[in-house]
């Protein structure tokens, strides 16, 4: 099962840092799902993994809105076909 998670423009680059650094240390394609893991289990940047697992502000509110406006596009394309 997958879930998706939120994070900020840094966060995220620094996640990508640490996947490219394992993925010349393992010689093959490392997910971020995998850097995540190995900063949980090796424990060597835990202040990153505590901003990448914080809540974003104001995410409900807008994920709301994403609904509502599909809805809407919903309702206006079986209208015009």
């Amino acid at each position: 099962m997958t879930t998706t998670i939120s994070v900020t423009e840094d966060v995220k680059e620094a996640l990508l840092r640490v996947a490219s650094e394992l993925q010349l240390k393992l010689g093959r394609r490392v997910y971020l799902n995998e850097a995540i893991r190995y900063l949980l289990l090796k424990k060597r940047r835990p202040e990153l993994l505590e901003e990448a697992c914080k809540p974003v502000a104001g995410f409900e509110e807008a994920y709301r809105e994403l609904l509502e406006e599909r809805k809407k596009m919903k309702i206006f394309l079986e209208d015009f076909v």
